[in-house]
């Protein structure tokens, strides 16, 4: 099967037939994840991951040009070059209102450093189960949760993807709360990753014409979270999904992808793919940004499709505080207001829409939509 085909339709049989919730359970219980399945030798996709038929296209809506893709942005001399600079602060402009997605090269991450940051990610996933499911646990408030679906007693369906979540920032972790296998260079990776996210959101604040410092200055570069993906080959891609429709919670997200592919952000009712890139890395949108710029920007809906091939790594450094406990609320701009533009969002704070986005789960409509006013 390719990759791009949708899941297939289930019916009532398919899906209601069987005891999920022990077989969530189960699953769950053996603290190895989906590449605890195929290591087993799996060969067919088990009932809990089936996806429900989706209603979008791919690469079917004639209103959107063969090809099209996202806008790749050269960062390359922006910091000495102004002109270069405002072009480039338009290109974002434009990028983050319609897509809420673009790609950037010449970001200041060396290739090695990448390169790197991947090949620690398959290296935590591809130790012995024993030492890595030590990791395992459901509880957020850990510096390190290793699981497989955080949603996964709440969601429609189970994901194809084994996922860990380190808290890297404001807070830093001693090494020694870090994992062995990737440890050194996730602690050297994120320092890049808080220096390029800084410069992000600089050149955001200005997109919204505002003091270069504003964002950086409200606290939106303050939290820094790594989340590293595994998504095993799979037997049954046309059954599943690698990670359902959803937009993501935080601030802003920076992505670090394979040459695998299969991440889709939906436009204009269409799935369209984000081919990978060497060197790049894939910048969109989340929540909070939509919810604080009373969406002039956009945090877009996107998708992870299974695939044949694999495994398929990534690695997304998400700029919040996540659930760590904050009185800071965050609401629309007030430079960004006015009668024909009024507020639309209530005000909020980081743990706050973070639970509500946790408890809401992957694969159903925006959790903005409930803090509309």
């Amino acid at each position: 099967m390719n990759k791009s085909q949708l899941p297939v339709e289930i019916t009532p049989k398919d899906e209601h037939d069987f005891d999920r919730i022990s077989e969530l359970k189960a699953f769950d219980e053996t603290k190895a994840g989906v590449k605890g399945l195929v290591d087993a030798g799996i060969t067919k996709v088990p009932r809990i991951f089936f996806s429900p038929p989706d209603k979008f296209p791919k690469d079917s809506n004639p209103t959107i040009n063969p090809g099209f893709s996202i806008p790749v942005l050269d960062l390359d001399g922006i910091e000495n070059d102004p002109l270069r600079r405002r072009n480039i602060v338009d290109r974002i402009r434009d990028a983050s209102g319609t897509w809420g997605f673009f790609q950037v090269i010449n970001h200041g991450i060396g290739v090695s450093v990448l390169d790197e940051m991947l090949a620690g990610t398959r290296r935590f996933y591809e130790q012995d189960n024993e030492v890595k499911k030590e990791w395992y646990t459901r509880d957020g408030m850990e510096t390190v949760v290793y699981n497989s679906n955080f949603d996964l007693y709440g969601a429609a369906s189970a994901n194809w993807r084994d996922t860990t979540y380190c808290s890297m920032a404001p807070k830093i972790p001693n090494p020694e709360e870090l994992p062995e296998a990737c440890r050194d260079i996730m602690i050297e990776y994120s320092k890049h990753a808080k220096k390029l996210g800084r410069l992000l959101f600089e050149l955001l604040s200005e997109a919204l014409d505002l003091d270069p410092n504003h964002l950086n200055n409200i606290g939106c570069s303050e939290g820094l979270a790594i989340l590293y993906h595994y998504y095993p080959a799979c037997p049954e891609p046309e059954l599943t999904l690698g990670a359902s429709k959803h937009a993501d919670y935080d601030f802003l997200t920076v992505l670090l992808q394979d040459n695998i592919g299969g991440l889709q952000v939906l436009c204009h009712d269409q799935w369209i793919d984000i081919t990978p890139m060497p060197g790049a890395l894939v910048i969109n949108i989340g929540d909070l940004l939509q919810l604080i710029s009373n969406d002039k920007f956009k945090s877009s809906q996107h998708r992870v499709v299974a695939n044949l091939a694999g495994p398929r790594v990534s690695v997304a450094c998400f700029f919040t505080t996540g659930l760590m406990p904050s009185s800071k609320l965050y609401g629309p701009i007030k430079e960004l207001l006015s009668e024909e533009h009024p507020q639309k969002y209530r005000d909020t704070t980081v743990r706050e829409y973070s639970l509500h986005y946790n408890a809401k789960g992957l694969g159903g409509t925006s959790a903005l939509l409930d803090f509309m006013l």
